[in-house]
């Protein structure tokens, strides 16, 4: 079985005053839901895997599990800060976490594997950082400038088309960036 693996955050399902907050091109929370759910499907497969990083919906929790049900794969939960309805419906989760250090197999990657931190939130260093791990985040909803000499960025809807990003995507976006490792080739 072929899985894929994909990253997003700040869907904000059901929140209408998010669509003005954001400047989202919608013009009903209704409307809104019904295109993130479109393009999450246009991407997920019923069979990948989806790490989201918070705040994935603000509705009543008898509309959350209505809402989360019609979304493909099997999905990961990185708290945010507007979690409480989605918690109410915690079955549909993987599981569900605060923080979460995950690790790819990537040949590309330091001894086949790349390690990727999720939180919630953006940090300006995280554990092993200057070795070239990667740490995805969501909560600013594209406010947060990007550091283009950091390997992390906000995979919030709000800065990829309302969508989630590949692994593949979130890669080529790191390798981007003009990262260089701050201590050299040192050994610990």
């Amino acid at each position: 079985m072929n899985q894929n693996i994909f990253f997003t955050s700040d869907h904000h399902f059901g929140h209408t005053n998010i669509i003005k907050f954001s400047e989202r091109p919608f013009s009903s929370v209704e409307e809104m839901n019904a295109e993130l759910i479109k393009r999450w499907n246009e991407k997920v497969s019923p069979r990948d895997i989806v790490y989201h990083l918070g705040d994935i919906s603000l509705e009543r929790p008898e509309l959350v599990k209505e809402t989360l049900n019609q979304l493909n794969g099997s999905i990961f939960l990185i708290k945010g800060n507007h979690d409480k309805s989605a918690l109410s419906f915690h079955k549909r989760f993987e599981w569900i976490k605060d923080y979460y250090e995950l690790s790819v197999e990537d040949a590309d990657a330091p001894n086949g594997r790349q390690k990727i931190i999720l939180f919630h939130y953006a940090m300006k260093v995280w554990r092993s950082s200057f070795r070239g791990t990667w740490h995805l985040y969501g909560h600013s909803h594209g406010n947060l400038p990007d550091d283009p000499t950091s390997r992390s960025f906000d995979v919030g809807v709000d800065c990829h088309n309302y969508a989630p990003l590949s692994y593949d995507e979130v890669k080529a976006i790191i390798l981007q960036k003009d990262w260089k490792a701050p201590f050299g080739d040192r050994e610990d």
